[in-house]
């Protein structure tokens, strides 16, 4: 049996809906094509065995990509917050053009909002997206968007990106440097917890600082969750995981999302595609180690990135399977490691 039909894969993170936004604004139709430049499209994912994959609503703007295309370990990057009636409208963009991927595709996209229905996607062969929110910028200080958004199919946000929002401080780029570069939640983001805690939204960690790491620790109810970060004691970035915040998330039966983003696997936090694919599971070696087989899963950030260059796109999952089988990760733990942890932690959190 091949890899793709024995470890089908639920990806953690990708920015993929971004192609469709400014600047690019690249057609719905092209989705389904396998086109040069590409890490996600539908026929990459058949090619990778992606079967589920958290499809986030990531608000670029001109200051944010050039760092994320030109990291300079060297520099601070510290982002300003974002307008929130810009945020608003470009959401809602990214949002619709989800819908309009799932409805173009005929049957073989599905937005999925209960396990149950995800669990259907991985029988039926048909690729589950969970709505996922990359920030919190299009939140207004009511709640009255989350709402809203809950009932469209918003199932997993991360209370900031690399940016301050109203609710909570994201880390900046900067290294090497621990994640406490800030101040915790602010009340209406500890009101924002306990609101996803209610609607069952998950809680993404990733991108968020220290302080505010804990806040949410102490008042969530539920697994905590870093849909695509890695271990700080391997890359000193402050978007990755301290000892202490695995430790958090392991007490908590969580997950962490093993990201594959070159800056946030090397020593040396460069993006450099000549990384090679042990880097990788340098950081699938520790996290287990911390976390145990059951709370690590793959959130690898396809969409537009630097990645090593053995796993370009999303059509590269059976080269990190294979080197996992290599390295003697055996049947029970690659199919924990592609799909059944996240499976486990979305019971626990999402309301059906």
């Amino acid at each position: 049996m091949s890899t793709i039909n024995q470890y089908p894969v639920i990806d953690g993170h990708n920015d993929s809906l971004m192609y469709f936004s400014p600047p690019t604004n690249a057609l719905i139709s092209s989705f389904f094509e396998r086109l040069d430049g590409r890490q996600v499209d539908l026929p990459r994912i058949r090619e990778g065995g992606m079967a589920a994959g958290f499809f986030a609503v990531f608000i670029s703007e001109e200051e944010a990509m050039n760092m994320v295309h030109n990291f300079d370990p060297n520099v601070e990057y510290v982002l300003p917050a974002l307008n929130f009636d810009a945020a608003q409208k470009a959401s809602t963009q990214m949002v619709a053009n989800l819908f309009r991927i799932e409805t173009a595709s005929n049957g073989q996209v599905k937005v999925v909002r209960t396990v149950a229905d995800l669990e259907a996607c991985l029988r039926d062969g048909v690729i589950g997206a969970v709505l996922h929110f990359e920030g919190a910028e299009q939140i207004d200080a009511h709640l009255d968007a989350l709402e809203v958004y809950y009932q469209a199919g918003l199932r997993s946000m991360g209370i900031v990106w690399s940016r301050p929002t109203i609710f909570a401080h994201g880390v900046p780029f900067k290294f090497p440097h621990s994640p406490d570069t800030g101040p915790g939640l602010t009340d209406v983001g500890k009101e924002l917890v306990r609101a996803c805690n209610r609607l069952g939204i998950m809680i993404d960690l990733s991108h968020l600082n220290e302080k505010g790491f804990w806040d949410v620790a102490k008042i969530s109810d539920v697994p905590l969750v870093a849909t695509h970060s890695n271990a700080h004691a391997l890359c000193q970035l402050p978007r990755n995981l301290t000892d202490k915040q695995l430790a958090a998330i392991k007490e908590s039966d969580g997950i962490v999302g093993v990201n594959l983003v070159t800056m946030l696997l090397r020593e040396d936090a460069r993006d450099d595609s000549d990384t090679p694919i042990e880097t990788v599971l340098r950081h699938m070696d520790y996290l287990v180690n911390h976390l145990g087989i059951d709370r690590v899963g793959i959130g690898a950030d396809y969409g537009d990135a630097p990645f090593p260059k053995d796993l370009p796109d999303v059509s590269s999952y059976p080269v990190l399977i294979t080197a996992l089988q290599k390295a003697g990760y055996d049947d029970e733990s690659l199919r924990k490691i592609t799909h059944e942890n996240w499976l486990r932690v979305l019971r626990k959190t999402w309301k059906s």
